[in-house]
């Protein structure tokens, strides 16, 4: 049986010293022009200590028409550079490896921020997003990319594509509202596109040993369980991902529309070329990530572990019975976990049973 502590090998790039990631957490910790701040370095750079095997940023966005909220990272321009490269250095020196998470809110931007109409495979006038002309799309593509080849100069080990959430590439694959007739809408292979065209560019684009991952949702945002199968059989098979990030709210979730089993189990079973699975969603303890494995994942992705402990992956894979502490958890305590102000009061906003 795979231990929690045994690392992982991937198709390219350095191997993960174990089967933890940090969930790319919001923690809107960045400066007002995307570039990357203390804290936020500060937060990223203790959970490398704290012995995850990759860390992760939370998403940045890759292009400004894309940024979806107040304090969010960006990797849009070469003036996001200088931090970004600090922290790969740092996330370096720390062994852990490192990766930046590649995002377009699409519908989900805040006009507030972007100064323009929300982009959108659609016209959806109720949130003041406009269908993307056929060179917007492809510019899109061209600016996840873009994104890529800056993060492999920043010195970062890889980056993982965000496709989850109901995000711009999830907007393409949404078959109740994407309907588009120029190739990017419509049929399932059509909607797909977008998101092949974006994988295949940053494989073309960077290295041999640079690492590509993915991150999807299930089902849900137009997505049903069925089709959210088929697109990670097709990536995972594809050769070009390195590893598949299934972001399921809770890994012990079953499906909310009706379907049999666990979440868990409709993507464990589908063969994966060589591409590695990893599960999301309330993983809280030692035993719940051992379930994970148990089930098929290769690694889980930790977030309100993360927080609540720089060093769960190193607590966790040393002691079977760990399990994080009990929550709410004073403002002290999180500071002393290298969370910022900007990220406690993001917490206290959104999560009444995480900060007393």
């Amino acid at each position: 049986m795979t231990s929690l502590a045994d690392p992982l090998a991937l198709a390219h790039g350095p191997e993960w010293a174990n089967r933890f990631a940090l969930a790319p957490l919001t923690n809107t910790q960045s400066n007002a022009d995307g570039t990357l701040s203390d804290d936020e370095h500060h937060w990223l750079e203790a959970r490398g200590r704290g012995g995850f095997g990759l860390v992760m940023t939370a998403a940045a966005y890759v292009a400004p028409a894309g940024q979806a909220w107040a304090g969010q990272l960006g990797i849009a321009s070469d003036d996001h550079l200088p931090g970004l490269t600090r922290l790969a250095d740092a996330l370096r020196a720390t062994g852990a490896v490192s990766s930046v998470q590649l995002h377009h809110g699409g519908r989900r931007a805040d006009p507030a921020l972007t100064g323009r109409a929300n982009q959108c495979p659609w016209d959806e006038p109720a949130k003041g997003a406009v269908a993307m002309t056929t060179d917007e799309v492809e510019q899109a593509v061209a600016d996840f990319v873009a994104a890529a080849v800056r993060a492999e100069r920043a010195g970062f080990d890889g980056v993982e594509v965000h496709g989850a959430h109901g995000y711009l590439v999830g907007q393409f694959l949404d078959a109740r509202h994407n309907h588009r007739t120029d190739g990017y809408g419509g049929s399932f292979d059509d909607r797909s596109r977008l998101l092949r065209e974006v994988l295949e560019g940053i494989r073309a684009a960077t290295g041999p040993d640079f690492q590509l991952g993915l991150r999807l949702t299930p089902e849900g945002s137009g997505i049903t369980l069925e089709e959210g199968r088929e697109t990670a059989r097709q990536v995972m098979t594809s050769g070009l991902l390195d590893y598949l990030d299934m972001s399921l709210w809770d890994v012990f979730m079953a499906s909310r529309f009706g379907a049999e089993g666990l979440l868990v189990e409709h993507f464990a079973d589908l063969p994966r070329g060589g591409t590695r699975l990893g599960v999301a969603g309330k993983v809280l303890s030692a035993a719940d990530a051992r379930w994970c494995l148990e089930r098929g994942a290769d690694f889980v992705s930790v977030g309100t572990g993360a927080i609540l402990h720089h060093d769960f992956a190193a607590r966790a894979a040393a002691d079977p019975d760990f399990r994080v502490r009990e929550r709410p958890v004073t403002r002290d305590v999180l500071r002393e976990e290298r969370v910022g102000p900007a990220f406690i009061d993001y917490l206290a906003a959104g999560w009444d049973d995480l900060v007393a």
